[in-house]
């Protein structure tokens, strides 16, 4: 017959869960006690970004906000496949999501419009400078060049992201 008394009432699990406890408020009064440091601040304070490592941070480039007023269809309608892919993490897809590859004059749904999947420094994958009411955004692999009032796909680069 299994037992029906309370687990904490139970006297072996009472102990594990005091015991447990017990540790926690250890390390956690441990933690902080390193974590003060002798200013008084603490150890984990935010810090400002340094530069990177090994590299130069890039810029973003002079102009990249003076977008252009007209879209001009000859130069933006076309289907690119990326010189490089870039790996810049992994693509928050929605469920049930399956790839499949967009062409210019076809009309994105609306859910991948969202500013998750937006590419807000698209200077730094190589892409143009968005005309006015244009955005880039990521699906899956590719980015795509969409208008925002419609959804209607402009450019696809494909094989962007690795």
């Amino acid at each position: 017959m299994p037992n029906s008394r309370p687990l904490a009432a139970r006297p072996l699990v009472a102990r594990s869960i005091a015991a447990g406890l017990a540790t926690i408020f250890a390390v956690q009064s441990g933690l902080a006690a390193a974590a003060a440091r002798e200013d008084g601040r603490p150890a984990f304070a935010m810090e400002h970004q340094r530069a990177p490592l090994g590299y130069r941070r890039l810029d973003r480039p002079e102009g990249v906000d003076l977008r252009p007023d007209r879209l001009d269809r000859s130069a933006f309608n076309h289907n690119f496949r990326a010189d490089h892919a870039y790996r810049i993490g992994r693509y928050p897809a929605p469920p049930n999501w399956h790839y499949r590859r967009w062409h210019y004059g076809e009309f994105l749904p609306s859910f991948f419009w969202r500013d998750q999947y937006r590419i807000a420094d698209f200077w730094l994958f190589g892409l143009d400078v968005p005309p006015t009411g244009y955005e880039w955004v990521r699906y899956g692999p590719d980015a795509l060049l969409i208008d925002v009032r419609t959804g209607e796909v402009i450019q696809v680069d494909y094989s962007a992201f690795a």
